[in-house]
């Protein structure tokens, strides 16, 4: 009875004290889209993303509700950083739905304003929302409408216990109705170190939203360049605040039990249950539940580290190498700079190959798209007014008849045509993502490695049917040092049961360093001597490594490694069975430059398709 009861005024003061309206919250991934076109409409940069905010710890003075009932402690922040614009995971602040949409486009429309370099906290967030509204009249309705709003909100500054805290309410409330009065304004707040209530309108400093540092610089390039380390939990895109811990021993600790539960010694069994190798179905409300997720390495060895083990194959069981690897530059987006020679591409023939037919499945699918690509291939035709050939052209011969008699003659009249057969001038290569995420199941039938080998079969019958020339290769990666470049067919060899035989090798690799590979890839078609080329990405994600390659720092590389593809005069197009390719591909490759395939047992059938489209047979 007492813990029912218990529940129940938990239930009530939580709610009692809640201060947000969870009717009308706006989500960002509902939102996350249109944000994103408004932020680069306005003129954001392009290679920002928009991601959910980490809930931090704030100091400010709570209610004597929230007091009682342990909430407000804790809240998501606007901020932006280099890499990101944090928006928090949902606003709920407003009981008007319409406010609380409203005030993420504010948000996002603010971090696209420039960034001002003098004054304090206050100050900047002042002069950006004046250069909004004086570059863009029509915020000034939807900017009046969230303040006046929000100032209903706030605390009375009469209330506040220092004189210091009500001067700074006060500071605030003025810099919100007239931000042209305090753009100059020195940042008292900041410099005491003052606790003040949330300003859900602005933009908050990076050193502002308490994320912890560490002074370990090999943590720091994997996790994050500001030291902030996130978790995330299978099924749900919400971050979560983590820190670097020591690994429990197992040791120490509160004894879960009594004492008189215990029979006999021949019970007890010594075994570590700090770590567990079972997966909790319960992880997801657990990890809500938690305010900072620990992370702390584990030399033990456990069955989830046996199937995650990403160490590269003895060589006896390693593809063939070819060579003794190539150079490669990388582009790094902070310095503007290609660094030269930074990373190590080695190309790879399957192991252990045997020669094999077409997979019966895939016979049909193979006849019907031969028979359509058969109407493709380059047909003879006639040339007229040749000075040479099989034939007489009977009107030029007429004319150069008609033209003798009057006089009129030329020396040199063509009279001849000739049967040629035309060309079609074009080679493609088509680049395969090996990486380990292509492990993942589509259905109960086929994971999307299985696809990829479904595709290159498909592709090739196609290509074969229009004596096209084309090249297959597949890549992955492990570091800056070791991106693996697997060689399926090359433009001089013949497609027969042997390339077949390679395709059927092909398995999930490492890690996706595309930009590496699309430079190699580039060089490959730079030494093709056709008036076209094709160079046909196929892809399940965006650009990762296990170094800082994660993130910002991959997608800038990738940029810039399809920006050198097309001043090569190399024409680059991806395809994709990601569902969140929209957020990145557009700005990697243009937004006419790739395709997104809803259902990835579907990629093979439509990948020729594409082909044809894309060369305008």
């Amino acid at each position: 009875m007492e813990e029912f009861v218990g529940k129940l005024w938990h239930k009530w003061i939580v709610q009692a004290a809640n201060q947000t309206y969870p009717d009308a919250a706006v989500h960002l991934i509902d939102i996350q889209k249109t944000a994103g076109i408004l932020f680069r409409a306005l003129g954001g940069d392009g290679g920002l993303e928009i991601v959910n905010s980490i809930k931090t710890e704030q100091y400010h003075q709570r209610t004597w509700l929230q007091r009682i009932a342990g909430t407000g402690k804790q809240s998501a922040l606007a901020w932006r950083n280099a890499d990101q614009l944090n928006l928090p995971d949902q606003i709920a602040i407003f009981s008007d739905r319409a406010l609380n949409r409203d005030l993420y486009l504010w948000l996002t429309a603010l971090a696209t304003a420039e960034q001002p370099t003098t004054g304090g906290w206050i100050a900047r967030n002042c002069q950006k929302t004046l250069f909004l509204l004086n570059q863009y009249p029509a915020l000034k309705p939807r900017y009046e409408r969230l303040v006046a709003a929000h100032l209903k909100q706030r605390l009375d500054p009469e209330k506040l216990k220092s004189i210091e805290q009500q001067q700074a309410e006060k500071l605030i409330t003025q810099a919100l109705q007239n931000p042209q009065n305090f753009i100059q304004q020195p940042d008292p707040i900041l410099q005491k170190k003052q606790s003040i209530t949330t300003v859900p309108l602005w933009l908050y400093p990076p050193d502002m939203v308490h994320i912890d540092k560490r002074t370990n610089k090999q943590q720091t390039e994997q996790d994050g360049e500001d030291g902030s380390k996130t978790s995330q939990v299978k099924g749900d895109n919400k971050k979560r605040r983590a820190e670097r811990v020591d690994n429990p021993d197992g040791k120490n600790g509160f004894l879960g039990i009594r004492m008189e539960t215990i029979f006999s010694w021949s019970e007890f069994v010594n075994v570590d249950r700090t770590t567990d190798d079972d997966e909790d179905p319960d992880a997801l409300s657990i990890a809500n539940d938690m305010d900072k997720i620990s992370v702390a390495k584990d030399d033990n060895r456990s069955a989830s580290k046996l199937k995650l083990n990403l160490d590269l194959p003895a060589e006896a069981y390693d593809d063939i190498f070819i060579g003794e690897g190539i150079p490669l530059p990388e582009w790094d987006y902070k310095k503007q700079k290609l660094q030269q020679d930074h990373c190590y591409l080695q190309q790879l023939l399957p192991r252990d190959v045997v020669n094999m037919p077409l997979p019966d499945k895939l016979k049909k699918s193979a006849r019907t798209l031969r028979q359509q690509f058969e109407l493709l291939r380059p047909q003879r035709v006639w040339l007229n007014r040749q000075n040479d050939g099989s034939e007489l052209d009977l009107e030029n011969y007429i004319n150069q008849l008609s033209e003798r008699k009057l006089g009129k003659m030329s020396a040199e009249m063509p009279v001849y045509r000739n049967n040629r057969p035309q060309q079609r001038d074009l080679s493609c290569l088509l680049l395969a993502d090996l990486s380990l995420s292509t492990d993942t199941w589509i259905n109960n039938d086929g994971r999307i490695i299985d696809v990829i080998q479904d595709s290159l079969y498909l592709f090739s019958e196609a290509l074969s049917s229009t004596q096209d020339r084309f090249a297959l290769y597949g890549f992955s990666s492990r570091y800056r040092q070791h991106i693996r470049f697997h060689q399926i067919k090359a433009f001089n060899e013949t497609y027969n049961d042997q390339i077949r035989g390679r395709i059927n090798t092909i398995k999930p690799g490492y890690y996706t360093r595309m930009g590496a590979a699309i430079r190699y890839a580039t060089q490959l078609l730079e030494k093709e001597q056709s008036q076209q080329r094709l160079l046909l990405i196929l892809t399940d994600g965006k650009p990762n490594d296990l170094d800082k390659y994660e993130g910002r720092y991959g997608t800038e590389d990738t940029r810039q490694a399809i920006s050198e593809c097309k001043k090569m005069g190399i024409k680059p197009f991806c395809v994709t069975v990601d569902d969140e390719a929209e957020d990145y591909l557009p700005y990697i490759f243009g937004h006419q430059s790739y395709a997104f395939v809803k259902q990835a047992e579907a990629l093979p059938k439509k990948l020729a398709l594409l082909y044809a489209k894309l060369t305008h047979v």
